[in-house]
């Protein structure tokens, strides 16, 4: 899978890297490389599927709806 990443150097040094379809899936490096590599990690645990039971509460109902 491809995803677009914005990488911008920081203010003293280093690079911030964030994914725009992915709110929140931010990290940074020292080097463009580094910055890519921790970027990709971070993807990897935003999308890692988690346990339903360990977020919702025994009286939770879960619905999908169509938008």
């Amino acid at each position: 899978m491809n995803i677009r990443i914005v990488l911008e150097p920081g203010e003293d040094r280093g690079y911030t890297v964030y994914v725009p379809s992915l709110p929140g899936c931010i990290s940074e490096g020292d080097t463009r490389e580094e910055a890519i590599e921790n970027i990709r990690e971070a993807i990897e645990l935003y999308l890692e599927p988690i346990d339903d039971e360990m977020i919702l509460g025994e009286k939770a109902e879960q619905i999908e709806i169509a938008v």
